[in-house]
């Protein structure tokens, strides 16, 4: 069998976390097999979907190396297939008319909780043959009234649902559109999906899907239904959990193999393994592996997850990514100190891109200010004076690197008959405008000579005012 998986969203908003591992899922298990991965927007709900949302589901995408092998298809150019398979259905005998208002159908529903039975359309349009003036109908589809439908989800096992808890659904609006039940049915036979890789709040649309598909005369594809996420305190994940945008972990400055290992370890597991390659999810995810309980969505983890990731990628890669977050935060790199150092320099002391941008700041952009706390506790009565002799020591090194920086600052230490603390820390935030950095030899080579010197004599000048102000 040649493997065909389809991610099917609806764009009436975002691409969310529990939409980007249903994609990421199916495009596993298509990649995993060899197979076709389809990317189908289900936007029958004109009313709802936006162009936007169609935009920002396309974007999460591509941000997450999701490719896709056809579509993306867009249930909307569709809807002459869809008016011709309800007429094969009409014509079946397998869907009819139904001409029951409103207030029709809440007086049947009202009388069936009476009797204490499960509200459901009772049918009795089907066969009607008077047609009141001025009604458009919609188009219900005749569920068989015996048996029960049986199918074998390969996450949940053996599902069994008698036919009679299935009421004659809607599959066209009088409007003439089709419905979802419809569409995702004809969309499935028309693009040959032989699996079927979704939330676990579909299981209840999946009996009668089965159901019209048979009646149209095919077999229905392998179901695999992923339980849903939950937040940490146990309910259903919303935007208070991290429910948001997945291009809002981009804008977060999480990068998207985070992301991605994340979700894949979300309801999915290979022993106790954590961290995955994408090679690596590709070759040992498998259905099997899904987990049958909810999974709980954790910042923490996902936080750990992104900060290994920014220790580990290529220096290249992380290069890419930070563009966004540089032009975000108005950062210009240009002519100063190589991008690709500065991250080896920072890439232990930043969890997330957005960190690595604003920690970097001092490397590209002089500062204003000192930050005050740090100030006050390193700049004192003899600062100035260390400071000035460390001027002296630096503004002899033939080669600014990092090896002769330090040099020159343990030689101004000797000359001053002081250990390193008295002489490091007022240096740092003289040259960075705070107490956090790197080691000061690699500090200082990336902010430059120049550059370097003129902060060194700003801050002498500043502590010479301040402690005359005092």
């Amino acid at each position: 069998m040649n493997v065909r998986t389809r991610f099917a969203p609806s764009p009436t908003g975002y691409l969310h976390i529990g939409g980007a591992r249903t994609a990421l899922f199916s495009w596993l298990y298509a990649r995993k097999t060899g197979g076709v991965f389809i990317l189908r927007i289900e936007d029958t709900d004109r009313e709802r979907s936006t162009q936007e949302s169609v935009d920002a589901i396309l974007q999460g995408m591509d941000w997450l190396g999701l490719e896709h092998d056809e579509g993306p298809f867009y249930q909307t150019h569709r809807f002459d297939r869809y008016k011709e398979v309800i007429q094969q259905l009409l014509d079946s005998g397998h869907a009819y008319r139904c001409y029951c208002s409103r207030e029709e159908l809440e007086q049947m529903r009202e009388a069936q909780m009476a009797r204490k039975e499960k509200p459901r359309y009772d049918g009795r349009c089907f066969g009607r043959e008077d047609a009141p003036e001025g009604v458009e109908p919609v188009i219900r589809f005749r569920n068989p009234q015996d048996g029960a439908v049986e199918f074998d989800d390969l996450v949940r096992g053996k599902i069994t649902v008698s036919n009679k808890e299935l009421d004659d659904l809607i599959i066209a609006r009088s409007d003439g559109t089709p419905t979802y039940n419809l569409t995702v049915v004809v969309d499935d036979i028309d693009m040959n999906v032989t699996h079927v890789i979704r939330g676990d709040d579909h299981i209840n649309n999946t009996p009668r899907q089965i159901n019209i598909m048979r009646a149209l005369g095919f077999d229905p594809p392998k179901f695999a239904h992923v339980p849903m996420i939950l937040g940490a305190d146990g309910q259903r994940l919303s935007k208070r959990h991290g429910a948001v945008s997945v291009m809002q972990y981009r804008d977060d400055g999480y990068t998207p193999q985070a992301l991605l290992n994340y979700l894949v370890r979300l309801g999915w597991s290979n022993g106790d393994q954590e961290i995955f390659s994408r090679e690596e999810m590709v070759s040992l995810f498998s259905l099997e592996g899904i987990n049958r309980s909810p999974s709980a969505f954790n910042a923490d983890k996902l936080l750990w997850l992104n900060q290994h990731y920014i220790k580990t990628l290529p220096v290249e890669e992380l290069e890419r990514q930070l563009q966004w977050h540089l032009q975000a935060q108005n950062l210009s790199v240009r002519r100063r100190s190589a991008l690709a150092d500065v991250i080896n320099a920072q890439r232990e002391r930043a969890k997330t891109l957005v960190e690595m941008v604003a920690i970097s700041r001092y490397f590209y952009e002089d500062f204003d200010s000192y930050d005050e706390q740090a100030a006050k506790k390193q700049f004192k009565a003899d600062t100035a004076a260390h400071l000035q002799v460390v001027h002296d020591e630096l503004v002899g090194i033939v080669e600014w690197k990092g090896e002769p920086i330090h040099a020159a600052i343990h030689s101004a230490c000797e000359k001053l008959g002081v250990k390193l603390g008295k002489v490091g820390p007022p240096l740092r935030i003289a040259t960075t405008g705070g107490a956090s950095s790197p080691s000061l030899e690699i500090t200082l080579e990336l902010i430059g000579r120049e550059r370097t010197l003129e902060r060194i004599c700003h801050a002498i000048s500043f502590i010479g005012s301040t402690m005359m102000a005092d």
